[in-house]
């Protein structure tokens, strides 16, 4: 049974009771189940669709006949499609977030934490399921205003602030640990897209080694420029006339 920590997936899977009407109705010898909501059932549909193919390729009759409901319950619970691809992206950050955050607590150094978050993505590279990150996909087919771009910047930002955190752990300040999280944001998204052209862990294992280099070099203490670089500066200066 997949969960939230299935290294092959962002977010627990659902979807087995959605494919098939009246599946949950009955357990283990007859016993009663308790009944799946649509919504579930359409979160589970959206999750393996949207994540598949993609928000926009993927229309909505896919999805209401994945989940197996009828059509009306997807507008009575979530109103329209975009507030449904919002439901599913809520769902993957949670997960991702429950994920990384148990994924973490084995370590003890900020070092270790750091690096191991390349290797919790390194371990869902090794699904055969993965297809990058599903917020960098959605936010790229997503207008800039939309709500849908909100729930991606609304992940990115948690991830920003998880690196910015394992920083002034370090003893870095408040400038230097939001400088360090952007640059491994950027190694994060790029690793993740060459994870999903390349189909495998490589391109994780690498950002690992480019993260501890830019982690040790943010510790290092500023150090005053020497004779020569003086100099060098001294004479780029104008003259005055």
């Amino acid at each position: 049974m997949k969960t939230a920590l299935d290294p092959s997936r962002d977010s627990p899977s659902v979807a087995a009771p959605a494919r098939r009407r009246g599946a949950d109705r009955t357990g283990a010898g007859g016993a009663p189940r308790e009944r799946v909501s649509a919504r579930e059932r359409l979160l589970a549909a959206a999750d393996e669709l949207f994540y598949e193919g993609g928000i926009h390729t993927v229309g909505i009759d896919r999805v209401i006949e994945r989940a197996g409901v009828a059509k009306a319950s997807l507008y009575d619970t979530f109103g329209s499609k975009d507030a449904l691809i919002r439901a599913y992206l809520e769902a993957r950050h949670d997960a991702r977030k429950a994920r990384l955050t148990a994924w973490l607590e084995r370590y003890k150094t900020p070092r270790e934490r750091l690096l191991g978050v390349f290797d919790a993505m390194a371990d869902l590279m090794k699904g055969k399921n993965f297809r990058g990150c599903a917020f960098t996909r959605a936010g790229s087919e997503a207008p800039p205003t939309s709500g849908v771009r909100g729930a991606c910047e609304q992940a990115r930002h948690w991830m920003r602030e998880l690196f910015a955190g394992i920083g002034r752990d370090a003893g870095l300040d408040g400038a230097r640990a939001d400088a360090l999280a952007v640059q491994l944001c950027m190694l994060y998204d790029g690793a993740s897209v060459m994870g999903q052209i390349e189909g495998n862990a490589k391109p994780a294992s690498a950002a690992k080694e480019a993260a501890a280099v830019l982690f040790d070099q943010a510790l290092k203490p500023a150090t005053a420029p020497s004779r020569h670089e003086r100099d060098a500066v001294r004479k780029q200066r104008p003259r005055a006339a």
